[in-house]
């Protein structure tokens, strides 16, 4: 690879020079044009028109011809000329590159290191001795050896020029032109340079490098990128470079340490599988032990019954075959006593007593023939084949060559976010060589303790070592054990494990929502039993309502029911809850709509008097008479007895607060600020923790009052106000009142607030008030 230096000397000698759309002119004459040289920018930035003259791959330095030469030196003469003309500023883009890669203070050293340099490798050349163009660039270059004024000209002309030489000197010279265009270590040698010289210059480059190009992974000088062959790369600060390579070998270190503690645990976890093999070897020989020995046993047994059953047929057969010839005996005996009786008789002289013997004789011989005499065998001598079951032994023999019930799986803790309001996701693992057909996965609700009844137990079968189980109860826990299952039987069950579904999804309250130009204080309830553990308030500017450019926010553990926000003036906010627990986090709650353009408020119901009514836009109050004797509306404790009066929400937020009251001229109000523990007894602006104006009407005039302790001023005012204006100043210790149809300020209360107070309102004859909030300070003289 060529040297920094040796990329200077190309541009010093190539004739094949960029086009610019722009340069600084050229002075008609100057040193350097007597000895045949014309100095030109360099193209900083690689216009399209540098590389359309290199349309093709150039060739090598001793392939070109002086024709080439020519054309070529013409064709620069066009670029240059025109370049000339348009005047290009080049030392401001020198400038601007500098200051764009950190250089702009160092680029006069830059310069002039390059400068001594160039100097250096001169002073080293041998005297010239060649002719043409050659010969001019030495002169030239010699001429023009001096650092200040070399950093001139690279100030003005941006080092890059070209020597003019006439058609003959081209001619003469082509050959050894071509072979100066590229200053490399050979170019170096061929001036006399020494390998040992050209790699000092090398070295002393090296060791001035001072940026990181980014593409070919080595450090070089600033000058390199500017103006070298660099100068399309990408680039980077040194010192950055080095920290990103550390950051790199870092993070590397990081993996490779990983690497390591996954390889131990790995390693750790094969030894385990060591001593999981010894011990399921043990187990499996015990079973075969057991195995062998139950089908022996049961063989034995087998045999004796068989040999049993074998010898009660035997007897049975012989006490059958021996009644059968007991009887058979006594027939015959019976048989041979009847005709040894018979032949005696025929041997009877006397025929009186032969009759007689005869008649009886015939009597028994017929009734012995009238018994049938049994001649079949009620017992064969062969006995019957019997059939030997042995599907007991050969399940037990079968059984040897089976896997063993499993061992008891390991369930897994719930994960974060693993659960949804009404369906959660269980996972286990069998941490054994056990096979497995199948797990059964039992759950049931934890029981209450307010709940004494045994919950219902509910039982599945999947195949995998996960499951995720649905319609389930949001926010409630539930009890997990599971079992293996296999051929051979079923394990025992694993330890329990609670896990827990996500709550559902809080309800906010809008009635109570609080807020003002900077802030909103918005409160929610939880639509579960069982507590949360935090909240998450998710808000979104609607920046641009035509494009629905939504800006989303979120604001995370929140351990209480409501949140202070700080929002941005005059903007509109869609804000929604979340409720999270170790299950995850419930849905979105309905979403609310917030305008900061001014302070807003509610009224607080628990407050009103039970004359007082409050209309259905929740901003109008109402009394239709104030006695009632047979009055049975609700009384709250915190309800105003006497005073036909209503609280609003709490105002919570520092600086500056406004709203507005619309009244009508013949109703008598108050209307003003309290703190929280303003009597309810009392009346409004007669004690010192509420402050208001009150308007009556006397036979001669409406009166206009501004109470505080009973105190009033002596103010009078001439024109009733038909919208009132309240505009409360928190930092500033003031309770201004204005007549906001004409702008006009009516009376200011300066009293120092120990505590956020509440917007009151009053009615002392029958009539209404209309509330306006939410809306900004008009602009006036009357209002500060």
């Amino acid at each position: 690879m060529s040297s920094r230096s040796g990329n200077i000397q190309e541009y010093e000698t190539r004739d094949q020079l960029p086009d610019r759309s722009a340069s600084p002119p050229v002075p008609e004459s100057s040193e350097l044009e007597t000895e045949g040289l014309v100095f030109y920018h360099m193209d900083l930035y690689g216009s399209k028109e540098r590389f359309d003259i290199f349309p093709e791959e150039p060739r090598g330095q001793g392939d070109r011809s002086p024709e080439d030469i020519r054309e070529e030196s013409a064709l620069s003469s066009k670029k240059l000329q025109s370049t000339q003309a348009a005047g290009y500023d080049l030392g401001k883009e020198v400038e601007e590159l500098a200051k764009m890669y950190g250089l702009d203070e160092d680029r006069e050293k830059e310069l002039e290191l390059l400068g001594g340099h160039l100097g250096m490798v001169e002073s080293k050349r041998p005297p010239a001795h060649t002719s043409g163009a050659q010969g001019s660039l030495y002169n030239a270059s010699k001429s023009n050896s001096s650092v200040k004024d070399r950093s001139q000209s690279t100030k003005q002309q941006g080092f890059h020029y070209e020597a003019s030489q006439d058609e003959d000197q081209n001619k003469a010279g082509a050959d050894n032109e071509a072979q100066s265009h590229t200053w490399s270590r050979e170019g170096l040698s061929s001036y006399g340079v020494s390998d040992e010289q050209s790699s000092q210059a090398v070295a002393e480059e090296e060791e001035a490098a001072d940026v990181f190009c980014s593409t070919c992974k080595i450090p070089i000088r600033a000058f390199d990128k500017l103006f070298g062959e660099h100068k399309d790369h990408e680039v980077a600060q040194l010192h950055s470079a080095v920290e990103s390579e550390k950051e790199e070998i870092h993070k590397n270190m990081c993996k490779l340490e990983e690497q390591i503690a996954q390889m131990e645990n790995f390693a750790s976890h094969l030894e385990e599988i060591f001593i999981t093999v010894e011990e399921n070897f043990g187990r499996q020989e015990q079973i075969f032990e057991v195995h062998y020995n139950d089908a022996v046993q049961v063989l034995g047994q087998k045999y004796e019954e068989q040999v049993e059953a074998l010898g009660e047929e035997k007897r049975k057969k012989l006490e059958a075959l021996y009644g059968q010839l007991v009887t058979c005996g006594e027939h015959l005996d019976t048989c041979k006593e009847l005709t040894d009786t018979t032949q005696e008789l025929y041997l009877e002289n006397d025929k009186a007593d032969f009759i007689k013997a005869a008649v009886t004789m015939v009597d028994r011989l017929e009734e012995f023939l009238k018994k049938e005499v049994d001649l079949e065998l009620s017992m064969l001598p062969d006995f019957e084949e019997r059939v030997i079951d042995f599907s007991e032994v050969e399940q037990l023999m079968n059984s040897i060559n089976t896997i063993p019930a499993p061992c008891a799986p390991v369930i897994n803790p719930q994960a974060a976010n693993a659960a949804i309001g009404t369906s959660l996701r269980v996972c286990w693992g069998l941490f054994s060589d056990d096979t497995v057909e199948c797990y059964q996965l039992c759950y049931k609700p934890v029981s209450n303790e307010r709940c004494g009844e045994e919950q219902a137990e509910h039982m599945l079968k999947v195949k995998e070592t996960y499951c995720t189980i649905t319609n389930l109860l949001p926010n409630t826990q539930y009890e997990f054990w599971v079992s293996a299952l296999n051929a051979s039987g079923i394990s025992p069950p694993s330890e329990r494990a609670v896990y827990v579904t996500a709550p559902s999804p809080p309800t906010i309250k809008t009635k109570k929502i609080r807020s003002c130009e900077n802030a909103a204080l918005v409160c929610w309830e939880s639509r579960d039993i069982n507590p949360v553990d935090s909240y998450t308030v998710e808000l979104s500017k609607l920046a641009d309502e035509e494009n629905g450019d939504i800006i989303t926010e979120s604001i995370i553990g929140i351990p209480n029911c409501e949140a202070l926000i700080h929002l941005q003036p005059t903007q509109r906010y869609r804000i929604s809850v979340r409720a999270l627990n170790l299950g995850g986090s419930s849905e979105r709650s309905e979403p609310v709509l917030i305008h900061t353009t001014g302070t807003y408020f509610c009224l607080n119901e628990d407050t009103a008097h039970p004359l007082l009514a409050i209309l259905d836009d929740g901003f109008t109050i109402a009394c239709d008479e104030l006695e009632n004797p047979e009055c049975d509306l609700p009384v709250y404790d915190n309800s105003f007895t006497r005073c036909i009066g209503i609280l609003g929400s709490l105002i919570p937020f520092p600086g500056r607060h406004y709203w507005e009251v619309e009244v009508e001229e013949d109703t008598e109000y108050r209307i003003g600020v309290a703190f929280e523990n303003t009597p309810r007894h009392g009346y409004l602006g007669a004690n010192n923790s509420s402050w208001c104006i009150r308007h009556i009407i006397t036979p001669s005039r409406h009166k206009y009052e501004f109470l505080h302790s009973g105190m009033t001023p002596d103010i009078r005012i001439t024109i009733p106000p038909r919208r009132i204006g309240i505009l409360l100043d928190y930092e500033n210790c003031k309770l201004s009142f204005f007549n906001a149809d004409i702008a006009q300020h009516l009376y200011t209360f300066k009293s120092h607030f120990q505590h956020f107070v509440h917007p009151c309102f009053a009615l002392e004859t029958p009539g209404i008030l209309r509330i306006h909030n939410g809306i900004a300070v008009p602009l006036g003289t009357a209002f500060p």
